[in-house]
């Protein structure tokens, strides 16, 4: 008794010591936290100013009806079909989960009968029971790695279904560009559309494997041991479960706010950094590393700061978990297993031989121990739900921005001024009819997606064959003409003649190269298939080429068209741009907006290019300065940057109107 009481006094001892050393450790946190705030120096006070913004429009989460809601529709994504390969490895997932808590079951009950035969030296049972027991490791190591197998191809084909689902949404039309250009719901696309479905579909795939097996062993468990020592032991527990679980849930009521603005400044802190890989030149021109470096360490100790407080929540809350769901519980658990074994009148539990009593000590013990160890889990799954629902709510937000996208809808922070108050403009009231050979606007306003009016009227008319070159100021509009004529923003009024989208085509001052070979540069962005049942050849594309002068770019590769480079960085800024009318000339629109795309490129060469464009049929608007470009156009658009603009047709009058 004295040896048990200095065992207790120990271990209270040590429990006292490790809250007192958790208690410590936050102080410390807090305290640094606050030191680091007072000793900051200037230029990190602006810094740390900038990470400690708050977001005002945060999106909250919370496991409530809501979330329930999102939820379900999600999971119409991820199992398109009641009846699927989904609907198959989540039955496989159940009856693997079953079939290991049989084998649990099995491994406590022949687990008992060899210890028993080691107590009662029964030396001819214990080999028995030992070779049985060996016997069926392999068929319960293969249960446990089907299950594992089961549980990983789930989450591989909910990640696919989803990704499939988001994708085909943000690649309908222009959505992608408007999610970017027009709406400032959302800042990292590219976060929610890589990291976050990974992490939504890994945390519903671990919440149904994490949950359903504790199901099946409170169940199970419960049946067993009821109807063998009675209901009162496995009522205590389930009463446990339910007073534990209600204070338990209420507590992580933050951990899905939590987890929402950690993606999100995962998000911004990617961004900041693919942003300067993405500009480095111009920044390496303008030594502007020091200016970069703050603004990326800013999004960074407004990540980690997060990150810290997150953390801090998390071990606070590990400790309640510990206490309430881990360590009350076991305790629980002690006291509800004694009660038959302390009940005279319990007719199974009479034996008067120690080690028939004693085996089924461990037989049933083990199995409510089992039990509170389920209820336990299922307390903790609470944890993983509250986690779930930030995730949920981010994939909910990015499915209903771009249904609104796709739907014509945008919401962007407007500005006030002359277009807003006007009652005959706004998003979405101007018309759009398809006609081939003619580009008609009447009385269309150019208007940014930030409402600031540009030109408040513009009428004009181009027939095929008719070109035009746009001139003015920066501002003045002419990006925010081309911008509504191909339909990327919204008309605010008035209606818009032009032909269909496939017939209208851009090239601007820094053509797109895509990843690929020096064919799909010319040809993009169609396929090599596609090429062929256009009835292109190879020769056709040498043809476009030629014209160029680009000949000498095949013929420096052992592969020709089908060289493969990192053509961003391989072609100059002139070859780009006449790569780029290659890829006009392959396309053959009736109309093509040629924004300073040869403005790299030498005046014979240009020259031979517009020639080409003429004989072929390809009318032009060309945004330059050039005044060599007068010849090759019949009509000017020049807009003069306050509101005003001139249309009519170049003659020797006129012929200084780009100046």
């Amino acid at each position: 008794m004295a040896n048990l009481s200095k065992l207790t006094q120990r271990n209270e001892f040590i429990c006292a010591s490790g809250v007192a050393a958790a208690a410590i450790l936050l102080l410390i946190s807090k305290y640094s936290r606050d030191t680091r705030r007072k000793n900051l120096r200037p230029e990190d006070k602006i810094e740390y100013f900038i990470s400690e913004k708050k977001d005002s429009k945060r999106v909250k989460a919370h496991v409530n009806s809501v979330f329930f809601k999102q939820l379900k529709f999600l999971l119409g994504i991820i199992i398109p079909k009641k009846w699927s390969t989904e609907t198959a490895l989540l039955i496989g997932i159940a009856g693997s989960l079953i079939l290991r808590s049989v084998s649990d079951i099995w491994m406590i009950q022949n687990a008992t009968v060899i210890e028993s035969s080691i107590i009662t030296m029964n030396r001819p049972k214990f080999r028995t029971s030992l070779v049985k027991f060996l016997a069926a490791m392999p068929a319960i190591a293969v249960v446990n790695n089907v299950l594992k197998w089961s549980i990983g191809e789930l989450k591989i084909r909910f990640r696919t279904n989803l990704s499939k689902y988001l994708f085909e949404q943000y690649l309908k039309g222009y959505t992608y560009y408007k999610m970017t250009n027009l709406d400032n719901r959302i800042a990292n696309a590219d976060q929610l559309l890589t990291t976050d479905i990974d992490k939504f579909c890994e945390s519903v795939t671990d919440l149904y494997s994490n949950t359903c097996k504790p199901l099946l062993d409170v169940f199970i468990y419960i049946y067993r041991t009821t109807s063998t020592i009675g209901a009162k032991t496995p009522l205590i527990i389930m009463m446990y479960l339910l007073f534990s679980g209600v204070i338990l849930t209420h507590l992580r009521r933050p951990t899905g706010n939590l987890t929402i603005q950690e993606q999100k400044l995962e998000g911004e802190y990617r961004y900041v950094n693919s942003r300067l890989i993405t500009n480095s030149e111009e920044v390496a021109f303008y030594q502007g590393n020091v200016r970069e470096k703050l603004t990326i360490l800013a999004s960074f100790n407004k990540l980690t700061a997060h990150l810290r407080k997150f953390l801090e929540f998390r071990v606070g809350m590990g400790v309640v978990d510990n206490l309430v769901a881990k360590y009350i519980a076991t305790g629980v658990g002690f006291y509800a297993v004694s009660l038959p074994f302390f009940d005279k009148n319990n007719t199974l539990l009479q034996e008067n031989h120690d080690g028939e009593r004693l085996r089924h000590y461990y037989t049933f013990g083990r199995m409510l121990v089992k039990l509170a160890e389920a209820i336990g889990r299922l307390v903790l799954a609470g944890r993983e739900m509250s986690r779930l629902a930030g995730f949920t709510t981010r994939m909910d937000e990015l499915i209903r921005v771009l249904k609104d996208l796709n739907s014509g809808k945008y919401e962007r922070t407007m500005v006030s001024n002359s277009a807003s108050a006007d009652a005959e403009i706004a998003v979405g009231k101007g018309l759009i009819s398809f006609q081939d050979n003619i580009i008609r606007f009447e009385k269309v306003p150019l208007v940014t997606p930030n409402g600031d009016l540009l030109v408040k009227e513009l009428s004009f008319e181009v027939r095929s064959g008719t070109n035009v070159l746009v001139c003015g100021p920066n501002g003045c509009g002419k990006s925010s003409l081309f911008r509504i004529l191909g339909e990327l923003w919204p008309s605010w009024g008035g209606k818009i003649v032009k032909p269909p989208r496939g017939k209208l085509f851009y090239i601007p001052q820094r053509p797109y190269m895509t990843l690929g070979s020096l064919r799909d540069q010319i040809i993009y962005p169609h396929t090599h298939e596609e090429m062929k049942r256009r009835g292109k050849t190879d020769q056709d594309l040498f043809n476009f080429l030629d014209i160029v002068q680009l000949r000498p770019l095949i013929q420096l590769r052992e592969k020709g068209l089908d060289s493969i480079e990192d053509w961003i960085d391989v072609l100059s800024g002139g070859e780009k741009q006449r790569v780029a009318m290659a890829r006009l000339f392959y396309h053959h629109p009736q109309f093509a907006i040629l924004d300073e795309c040869t403005s790299a490129v030498s005046v014979d060469v240009e020259g031979s290019m517009y020639e080409y464009c003429r004989k072929v049929g390809i009318t032009l608007f060309t945004v330059s300065h050039r005044k060599s470009l007068w010849t090759h156009h019949e009509f000017f658009l020049r807009f003069d940057g306050r509101g005003g603009y001139e249309f009519g047709k170049i003659d020797g009058s006129n012929e200084e109107f780009g100046s």
